[in-house]
This record gives C-alpha cells, sequence and structure tokens, in this order.
C-alpha cells in the first residue's frame, strides 16, 4: 500500500477545536472532558472498541447532538450556538461518510451523487453537474457505475460512491464513520488507500472513527486513543502505542496490524 502521508499540514490552524467536552445520556457518562484539535490538511484517526464514544464526538461536531458541556468549534464557528440556518451552512463544507454508506436504494449511482450537488448549489447547468459526478466517480474509481443501482454494487464499492457523494461538494473536513468495517482485507485495503488520495487530491482535514489498527495506522497523521469516554493518549501511531498504559497496549494485543 502506497503510503500518502507527506502531505502538508498547517499546525497553526485548527479546523476543528473541542475543549472540556462533556456528554452523558440518561445520566450515564460517555464523553468525559474530552479536549481535541484537528488541524488544517490532517487526518487525524479516533481509535477505541465500540460503546467508547467515538460515533457520539462525530455527532456533536456536525450538531446532531449538543454537548452537555465544553466547547466545539468547526470552521471557525461554535457549533452549538449556531441557528438551523447556519448549521447547514456549516454542514455543506464537511463531508459525512456513513459507516452504511447511506445511498438511496431507489436512485441509480449518477442520481445519488447529483441529489445534493442539485439540492444544495443552485442554477447548475445539466453539462456541470455531469462534469461533477464524472469528476468525483473517476477520484475514487468508479467511472464506469453511473447508471449501476446500488444494490448492483459490492460493499467496497458503496463504500466508494458513499465517499464520493461527500466529496462532490468539496468540502474542508471530512467525517469517516468505521471506513472498513465489514470489509474483507483487500477491499479495507483499497478503502484506506482512497482516504489518504482524498486527503491529497482535495486538501481535506478528516476525522476517522474506527476500531481497526491497520486502518488508523496507515491513515492517520496522528491517532487519538479513545476509551471510557476519556483519551488515552493522542500521537504518532508509534507514540501511542509505545505506551505501557494496559488499555492500550491491551487494544493493540486485540487487533492484527499486518
Amino acid at each position: 500500500m502506497e503510503n500518502l502521508k507527506q502531505h502538508i499540514i498547517n499546525k497553526d490552524e485548527s479546523v476543528i477545536s473541542i475543549t472540556g467536552l462533556f456528554k452523558s445520556f440518561d445520566e450515564v457518562p460517555v464523553l468525559k472532558g474530552i479536549d481535541f484539535n484537528l488541524f488544517k490538511g490532517e487526518n487525524i484517526a479516533v481509535l477505541g472498541k465500540s460503546g467508547t464514544g467515538k460515533s457520539v464526538l462525530i455527532k456533536i461536531i456536525v450538531g446532531l447532538l449538543k454537548p452537555d458541556k465544553g466547547e466545539v468549534i468547526v470552521l471557525g464557528k461554535q457549533v452549538d450556538k449556531l441557528s438551523g440556518k447556519e448549521l447547514d451552512a456549516l454542514r455543506i463544507r464537511i463531508g459525512f461518510s456513513f459507516q452504511n454508506s447511506a445511498l438511496y436504494d431507489s436512485m441509480n449511482v449518477y442520481q445519488n451523487l447529483a441529489f445534493p450537488l442539485t439540492m444544495n448549489v443552485k442554477n447548475l447547468s445539466k453539462s456541470e453537474v455531469d462534469y461533477a459526478v464524472n469528476d468525483v466517480l473517476d477520484s475514487v474509481g468508479l467511472a464506469n457505475k453511473s447508471k449501476q443501482m446500488p444494490s448492483d454494487l459490492s460493499g467496497g464499492q458503496r463504500k466508494r460512491i458513499g465517499i464520493a457523494r461527500t466529496l462532490i461538494l468539496k468540502p474542508e473536513i471530512m467525517l469517516y464513520d468505521e471506513p472498513t468495517s465489514g470489509l474483507d482485507p483487500i477491499t479495507s485495503a483499497e478503502i484506506i488507500e482512497l482516504i489518504n488520495e482524498v486527503q491529497q487530491k482535495y486538501n481535506t482535514s478528516s476525522v476517522i472513527i474506527t476500531h481497526d489498527l491497520t486502518c488508523a495506522k496507515n491513515t492517520g497523521n496522528r491517532i487519538a486513543m479513545l476509551h471510557k469516554g476519556k483519551f488515552l493518549k493522542v500521537g504518532t501511531f508509534d507514540e501511542v502505542f509505545a505506551s505501557d498504559n494496559e488499555q492500550v497496549k491491551g487494544f493493540f494485543n486485540y487487533n492484527f496490524i499486518q
């Protein structure tokens, strides 16, 4: 797998800045004081087992959930203070790649990709829409699939189309929710390579939610290890897993690294 992580990262500019974030559900704490910065051009892999609060974190980032306490600044905006219209405008600048790809089964690939574009960008000509769709399909290596229905695609192809649909609005931030979940090792490697290619081509800053060590190691410029609602360690892959922390070592032993 080609490693593309020699990407220019601007450590003077945070696109996501989170300070003192707490979130509970029915008085059960899920996030217990999260501090987090994503720099412009950076990929951060948030690594942890199921139930550690990874998905809650990204839902708070896009304003689907409100924090109980703390400050969440995304692209210069305090998310929980935005009006509905302001939040919609912010979300256009954020691409969210869902775990299940979230494609419309009644639409073919072209229609799935054109839909968010025509909904959010007014007065586009048919040729402009065609160009945008073909460009993102080419970017994800599926230039010949525009007329296919989602049901005709493999799991890996559906993931690629889901990523293409987020890219069509040229987001500044990408959020990937378990991008390799349910995929075989070869297809997982292809998705990992695609995430790195997206970072390069589109100059995105990304949060990659995963429990897959191989994915985290090969996509994350930094790793944030989340355990029971707190970050145990944040740093490069080697820095994180050089820790003597028993939870960190246990997670490493639980996974298999190629």
